[in-house]
């Protein structure tokens, strides 16, 4: 039941973690690694967010924060 969430979650965090570090790098990808993280925390926050527990609903609302960030940083 968890399993899908657990590989979000996961896949969230080394998304996150490789766009941060491209981003710091000043990297020519990291706008279009940015895009790919806005998808999968948007992708992580609707999955968590079926879940009722209490960790499950903050990682969505933090994926969602996540999610706006990216796709800002797509537009400036």
């Amino acid at each position: 039941m968890m399993a899908r969430c657990i590989r979000l979650d996961m896949e969230c965090a080394a998304t996150c973690y490789a766009t941060a570090q491209l981003m710091s790098l000043g990297s020519s990808y990291a706008i279009q690694v940015c895009s790919v993280c806005a998808d999968v925390c948007e992708a992580c926050a609707a999955e968590c967010g079926k879940h009722s527990n209490e960790h499950c609903q903050e990682c969505a609302e933090i994926c969602k924060q996540c999610a706006d960030a990216c796709r800002k940083m797509l537009v400036s």
